[in-house]
C-alpha cells in the first residue's frame, strides 16, 4: 500500500480531529476522564479559528439583570426560525451556566462587574420574559473571548496529558462495515502518513466559510471533516443555511463583533438614518443576524448605501467614548484601524454583510454522536463517530444562529461528547486489528492529486467556486439564480478533473494541501447550493424572493444531502419539536415577528 509513503500506526481510545473550542473541550474532557486521547490539528491549537471569536458566550447567569435558561431557550428556538431541535436546544441552554462557570474555574479571564461577577453584555436576539425585555446574557472577555477560551482549554488539555499531533492534515475516515475505526492523516513536517486506530473519532473541524469569496473565516476554514464524512457515504444536514454576519469590514471581510451593537453601536444609511428602527422596531440594532443582513442589503439595493458606489453601510461607535471602547472593544478599534483605516472614536466603520457561519454540517444528536438515515430510521447512530462544534449540525441553531450561541455550542457539546465517551468507551480496551487494506483508498486519492498534471491551477478553480457561491447563494436567493448557480458549480466541479499540482513533495506542500482543501470545499459548495434550490420557502438565513414566506406544513424538516460521484442526493429528517423535560412547553412555530 505504502508506495513511496511511510505509514506510521497509532492506537488510542479517542482521536479528536481539530483543536478549536469544541475540539479542545472534548480533548480536555476525555483526557480528564482517563481515556488515552490524541488530538490531530492542521494548525497550532491556539491558531485555530475560535481564536478570532470576539463578542462572547451566552449563558443565563443573571449577573446583570434577571435571566432564566427557559428565556434563553425561547430566544434560540425563535432565532432558529423553528428549525432547531428543541431537545438539543434545551440541553444547551440548561447546561450553559455550568459550562461557563467551569470555564471560569479553568482560568478564562472574563471581564468583571464592579461586584467581581462575570460581565455580561446584550446581544442580538437575546431577550428576557419570552421576548418582552432585553437580556444581558453574553459573558465576555473584552472583545477577545474566543482567544481567552482557546488558550485556557489548550493549557488544560496539556495538564491532563492529552497528546497533540500538530500540523497533521486529516485525510479520510477509516470505515469498516458502517463503523468508524479511526482516521488517516498526513504529517506535514515529515511527509509521513499516519493511521490512527481508535474506539471513537471526534470531528471538530469547523465550518467551510472559504467556499465563499467574502467571509470572516480564516483560510483554514475548509470544512475538512464534512468532506471526510461525505466521502464515507454519510450525509450532511441543512447545508442551505449559511449565515451572513451583518458587519464584516467593507472590502476586507474581517469581523466586527455583534458585541459592538451590544455596547450601543448602531447602523446608518447614506441619509444618516438609523434604519433598523424601520425593519425591527423592537430589537432595532440588536435584531438577529439574518434580519439585519437582509435589512442592510435592502438599503443598499434601494440606493441608500454609503460610499462612492453606495454599496455599504456605516457602523457608529464614536458616541461610546474612548474609555468604553478601550475597556470593552480594544480589538475592534485595532481591527478597524488596520483594515479600514478608521479611528472608531472619530469616524464610522464601513461594513457589509459577509459569510460568517455555517448552520449546516454533520448531523449529530446532543451527545455528539453522528447520526444518519437508514431506511425509515432517521436517528441511526454511526458507531465510533462523533461531531461537535461548527462542523456538526446538532441542530441547536436551525436556520439561523444567534450571536454568542456559537462559543456556547462549542463548549457544551465538546463537554457532552467527553461525558458520553466516558460512559461508552472502555479505556485501554484491546481493539480489533484494522483490515489489511485500511487506508489504501486514501493513499490512492492522495497520489491522484499529488501527481495531478492538468492545466488549471488550484487557485483558479477555487476563485471560480467562491465567486459562484457569492453571487448565486447569497443573502437573497431566487430559483432562477440558484439553478444557474447549480449549473455553474457543476462546471467548476468538472474543471477539478483538470487541476494542476506543481509541487510533488510531501513536506509542507502547500500546493497539495490547498488542493485537498478545495476538494473538500467543492462537495460542500454543491450540497449548499443544491439544498438551497431544493428548499422552496424562506426560513432564517435562507431568504427566497420567489418563496417569501416560511412554509411549516411542507418544510418543517431538516435537509439531508449526500454528495455521491459529483451529484447531490436529497432526503429529510424530522425536526425535534419535543423537549427533554416537561419543564418547558413545546414552543410552536409563530409568524415572523421581530
Amino acid at each position: 500500500m505504502a508506495g513511496d509513503y511511510t505509514i506510521v500506526d497509532h492506537t488510542y481510545d479517542v482521536v479528536v480531529v481539530g483543536a478549536g473550542g469544541s475540539g479542545l473541550r472534548a480533548t480536555m474532557g476525555m483526557a480528564e476522564a482517563g481515556l488515552r486521547t490524541a488530538c490531530i490539528t492542521k494548525v497550532f491549537p491556539t491558531r485555530s479559528h475560535t481564536v478570532a471569536a470576539q463578542g462572547g458566550i451566552s449563558a443565563a447567569l443573571g449577573n446583570m439583570g434577571d435571566d432564566d435558561w427557559r428565556w434563553h431557550m425561547y430566544d434560540t428556538v425563535k432565532g432558529s426560525d423553528w428549525l432547531g431541535d428543541q431537545d438539543a436546544i434545551e440541553y444547551m441552554c440548561k447546561e450553559a451556566p455550568d459550562a461557563v462557570i467551569e470555564l471560569e474555574h479553568y482560568g478564562v479571564p472574563f471581564s468583571r462587574t464592579e461586584e467581581g461577577k462575570i460581565y455580561q453584555r446584550p446581544f442580538g436576539g437575546m431577550t428576557t420574559h419570552f421576548g418582552e425585555g432585553t437580556a444581558q446574557r453574553t459573558c465576555a472577555a473584552a472583545d477577545r473571548t474566543g482567544h481567552a477560551m482557546l488558550h485556557t482549554l489548550y493549557q488544560q488539555s496539556l495538564k491532563h496529558d492529552a497528546e497533540f499531533f500538530i500540523e497533521y492534515f486529516a485525510l479520510d475516515l477509516i470505515m469498516e462495515d458502517g463503523v468508524c475505526r479511526g482516521v488517516m492523516a498526513w504529517n506535514l513536517d515529515t511527509g509521513e502518513l499516519h493511521r490512527f486506530r481508535s474506539q471513537m473519532t471526534v470531528l471538530a473541524t469547523g465550518g467551510y466559510g472559504r467556499a465563499y469569496f467574502s467571509c470572516t473565516s480564516a483560510h483554514t476554514c475548509t470544512g475538512d471533516g464534512n468532506g471526510m464524512v461525505s466521502r464515507a457515504g454519510l450525509p450532511l444536514q441543512d447545508m442551505e443555511f449559511v449565515q451572513f454576519h451583518p458587519t464584516g469590514i467593507y472590502g476586507a471581510g474581517c469581523l466586527i463583533t455583534a458585541g459592538v451593537r451590544g455596547e450601543g453601536g448602531y447602523l446608518t444609511n447614506s441619509d444618516g438614518e438609523r434604519f433598523m428602527e424601520r425593519y425591527a422596531p423592537n430589537a432595532k440594532d440588536l435584531a438577529s443576524r439574518d434580519v439585519m443582513s437582509r435589512s442592510m442589503t435592502v438599503e443598499i439595493r434601494e440606493g441608500r448605501g454609503v460610499g462612492e458606489d453606495s454599496d455599504h453601510i456605516h457602523l457608529h461607535l464614536e458616541h461610546l467614548g474612548s474609555e468604553v471602547i478601550e475597556e470593552r472593544l480594544p480589538g475592534i478599534a485595532e481591527t478597524a484601524r488596520i483594515f479600514a483605516g478608521v479611528d472608531v472614536t472619530k469616524a464610522p466603520i464601513p461594513v457589509l454583510p459577509t459569510v460568517h457561519y455555517n448552520m449546516g454540517g454533520i448531523p449529530a444528536n446532543y451527545y455528539g454522536e453522528v447520526v444518519t438515515k437508514n431506511g425509515d430510521d432517521a436517528e441511526g447512530v454511526v458507531p465510533g463517530l462523533m461531531a461537535v462544534g461548527e462542523a456538526a449540525c446538532v441542530s441547536v441553531h436551525g436556520a439561523n444562529r444567534l450571536g454568542s450561541n456559537s462559543l456556547l455550542d462549542l463548549v457544551v457539546f465538546g463537554r457532552a461528547a467527553a461525558h458520553r465517551c466516558a460512559e461508552i468507551v472502555d479505556g485501554g480496551a484491546r481493539q480489533a486489528p484494522l483490515r489489511a487494506d485500511a487506508g489504501e483508498e486514501t493513499v490512492a486519492r492522495l497520489d491522484r492529486l499529488r501527481y495531478a498534471s492538468g492545466a488549471t491551477p488550484t487557485a483558479d478553480i477555487r476563485l471560480r467556486m467562491q465567486k459562484t457561491m457569492q453571487n448565486h447563494a447569497a443573502v437573497f436567493r431566487t430559483g432562477e439564480v440558484l439553478q444557474e448557480g447549480v449549473s455553474l458549480m457543476q462546471e467548476v466541479l468538472s474543471s477539478f478533473g483538470d487541476v494542476k499540482v506543481s509541487d510533488r513533495s510531501l513536506v509542507f506542500n502547500t500546493d497539495l494541501i490547498e488542493t485537498l482543501e478545495l476538494e473538500n470545499l467543492l462537495g460542500q459548495a454543491m450540497c449548499t447550493i443544491v439544498s438551497a434550490e431544493n428548499r422552496k420557502e424562506s426560513r432564517g438565513a435562507h431568504a427566497r424572493e420567489d418563496y417569501a414566506d416560511r412554509n411549516d406544513s411542507e418544510w418543517m424538516k431538516h435537509t439531508l444531502a449526500w454528495f455521491e460521484q459529483g451529484r447531490v442526493r436529497i432526503d429529510y429528517r424530522p425536526v425535534h419539536l419535543r423537549t427533554l423535560t416537561d419543564q418547558v412547553e413545546v414552543i410552536p412555530p409563530k409568524a415572523r415577528v421581530y
